[in-house]
């Protein structure tokens, strides 16, 4: 993911590369590369620090940007849910600004709207998600995110089964069961690409956020929806 980023800001005229952060060093397009983020901020001054990186390594992260009020874009998933409630009671008194999205791709954020359409009237619902074997977490993020979203709507846990195989990217089934039916709302993303129209939304807009925002629906879904064009 980190240069599929890489190529997202080299190619969008409106921003521009300060820095990378790899701990094994390996050069980062021709950008001055970093063995960690807190060494990169005494050189560079980034507008917005963007994290694909671990569950062990991104609340360390979070915290760095906190203190020196750098706003975050963060797609590292594995955060729980009392993570992700920390992290906004402090972006609540604190000021700090992040956008967390458990998945940027487009499709899947409209996934995740289809599946709480259904939930109104289809009660009998259970999740499948499939990722290359190389994720480190799961449940992925985005199917904790989606079964979050059911249960609130349904009032109970929904179940959630993972797959990790090689040739897979990141995959996600919402079936639903009726008798004598069923109804499935499917996403797949078959390259990192389909991750960056989101990335970049986010990071336009992760400066005029109030304090933690969790999910690109907050954009996409707001009053005044985006047009096709930005995204």
């Amino acid at each position: 993911m980190g240069q599929e980023v890489v190529k997202l800001v080299k190619n969008t005229p409106e921003f521009a590369l300060v820095g990378g952060v790899d701990p094994s060093g390996r050069q980062v397009a021709d950008e001055t590369v970093f063995p960690d983020l807190a060494s990169a901020l005494l050189r560079v001054s980034p507008n917005v620090v963007v994290d694909f990186t671990t569950p062990q390594a991104v609340q360390a992260n979070m915290e760095i940007c906190c203190q020196a009020r750098i706003p975050m874009v963060v797609g590292t998933t594995g955060l729980s849910p009392a993570d992700l409630a920390k992290w906004q009671e402090r972006g609540r008194k604190t000021g700090w600004r992040a956008i967390i999205a458990p998945n940027f791709a487009l499709g899947a954020v409209l996934m995740m709207k289809f599946a709480r359409d259904a939930a109104q009237f289809i009660r009998n619902v259970e999740i499948i998600e499939y990722h290359h074997d190389q994720k480190k977490d799961a449940p992925s993020g985005t199917a904790l995110r989606t079964a979050e979203q059911l249960q609130d709507i349904l009032g109970r846990p929904i179940p959630i089964h993972s797959i990790r195989l090689p040739g897979l990217v990141a995959h996600q089934e919402v079936i639903f069961g009726l008798a004598g039916q069923t109804l499935t709302v499917r996403h797949d993303s078959i390259s990192r690409e389909s991750f960056m129209p989101g990335v970049k939304l986010a990071i336009e807009h992760v400066s005029r956020v109030e304090g933690v925002v969790i999910g690109l629906e907050q954009f996409l879904f707001s009053p005044t929806p985006l047009q096709p064009s930005h995204i």
